[in-house]
């Protein structure tokens, strides 16, 4: 792939959104037609076949919750429609599609029953840790992750570098269109996530929008705040690092389904990938099609003994070979498709939270360089730095 590209943008909510619907027009038109498309397809909905009309009520249902939970993006939705001529409602179910087909697989948030009982579900992987500082070998603590996803979203991979006029500067890892997926803020809050499989989903607030949020806070406790004050609509796994009140940085894994959460402190390493661990969470998990879990067992397998074995020793260079990481022609870290399984790691993202670094690579990362930015600089240009 190309260098990774950035879009810097300073400015209120409107214009953050306009700015970034009028760069990509095309590809965000794109990029919403795909997953509207997707979103009536059983074969990531759980086996729920639900038309175009129903998938867009289902949005409007929604979008109450987001304009209570975050008018401020939602402002940012009307810019970007405005710059797009599309919906914001097409706009928010694009930027939360993962969680919104959560609900889309709950028979009773659909209406009525479509399958005999709920089938295995699709959506995508990820795979994802956090280093406290104790256990690195640079006394720097680190969050990072691949984000795997269907390929056709991998040609929309782009870096937001948002100023906005009333919260934190951020980075964040994201697609054409949708406001932010991973990053970090110029106080060093960090969030990652995986996604998870919920047969509970719900109307409510997609997880990019909950993500944007925690990037507002200036500390780690803040931040997990938000989420656990949040309505959610369907499962995601969330990794924060950051500071707390008194600038030690924390680290969390939140297993979060739409109506229950798990949260866990994180002692030294911790790895993550697509299947709930706990099992008050295992018990609203929707199964996953075999290939899926053969992944996600096989990747949480190889990222927690890979990061076992180097505990003290960790530095970003070793993390960034953990996200090119293969075993042999098996499922693995590094992911690409498979006959049957349209999921690639569309790219990987490092972040560092005491010095605000932060290393991205668009495309598989075993055939990708990463790059290195400065989070939180005050030039309006994208601050490159030594990988």
């Amino acid at each position: 792939m190309s260098p990774i590209r950035v879009l810097t943008i300073a400015g209120s909510p409107y214009e953050l959104g306009y700015i970034h619907g009028k760069t990509y027009a095309n590809e965000i038109g794109e990029l919403t037609e795909e997953r509207l498309r997707l979103s009536c397809d059983p074969f990531w909905t759980g086996g729920q076949q639900a038309t175009l009309d129903e998938v867009l009520a289902l949005g409007r249902a929604c979008l109450r919750h987001h304009e209570a939970f975050a008018p401020e993006l939602m402002e940012e939705m009307r810019g970007m429609a405005d710059a797009t001529g599309l919906g914001v409602n097409e706009l928010v179910i694009m930027n939360g599609f993962t969680d919104f087909v959560d609900i889309i697989a709950n028979p009773a948030a659909l209406g009525h029953v479509r399958t005999n009982g709920v089938l295995p579900g699709e959506v995508s992987d990820c795979t994802a840790l956090i280093v406290e500082p104790t256990a690195s070998a640079t006394g720097h603590g680190y969050l990072g992750q691949t984000w795997d996803m269907h390929s056709t979203a991998t040609p929309y991979v782009l870096m937001l570098d948002l100023r906005p006029q009333t919260s934190p500067a951020l980075m964040t890892f994201t697609i054409t269109g949708c406001v932010g997926m991973i990053g970090m803020n110029e106080h060093g809050v960090a969030v990652g996530i995986n996604n998870l499989l919920a047969a509970e989903g719900r109307p409510g607030v997609h997880w990019v929008y909950v993500v944007r949020k925690m990037l507002a806070q200036r500390t780690v406790e803040d931040a997990l705040a938000v989420l656990q004050g949040a309505h959610l609509s369907g499962a995601h796994n969330y990794l924060l690092l950051g500071p707390d009140a008194a600038g030690v940085l924390r680290g969390y894994n939140v297993e979060h389904m739409a109506t229950r959460a798990h949260v866990i402190p994180v002692e030294d390493v911790y790895a993550h990938t697509n299947h709930c661990l706990i099992q008050e969470m295992v018990n609203v998990e929707r199964p996953r099609k075999s290939v899926s879990q053969e992944s996600t067992l096989a990747r949480h397998n190889q990222a927690s003994h890979f990061l076992a074995e180097q505990v003290g020793r960790i530095t970003v260079d070793t993390l960034m070979t953990l996200t090119r990481y293969h075993e042999g022609d098996a499922l693995s870290v590094c992911a690409h498709v498979q006959p049957g399984y349209d999921v690639e790691s569309s790219g990987a993202c490092i972040m560092s939270p005491s010095t605000r670094k932060l290393w991205a690579v668009w495309g598989n990362p075993c055939q990708n360089a990463y790059e290195a930015f400065q989070v939180g600089s005050t030039s309006m240009h994208p601050v490159k730095v030594a990988a």
